[in-house]
């Protein structure tokens, strides 16, 4: 998996990681009206730490690991 990072946009982190969608609502950014604006941007604008949303985006976007059934 390559991973999220500042450069590129909301829509497009959205478009390929659509898990990460709880993560742009608990730092309260859409992809509505901002969702062409880079993560980098975004933060800038918002006034957010950029680290940690990059963590948060790359933490939601992570492969889960899948659990064998028992049966």
């Amino acid at each position: 998996m390559s991973a999220i990072t500042k450069e590129m946009t909301i829509n497009e982190v959205i478009r390929k990681y659509p898990q990460v969608t709880g993560v742009f609502n608990r730092f309260h950014l859409d992809s509505c009206c901002g969702g062409a604006r880079t993560l980098e941007a975004s933060a800038t604008e918002d006034k957010l730490n950029l680290d940690e949303l990059l963590a948060a985006l790359n933490e939601a976007a992570a492969p889960r690991p899948v659990r064998a059934r028992r049966g």
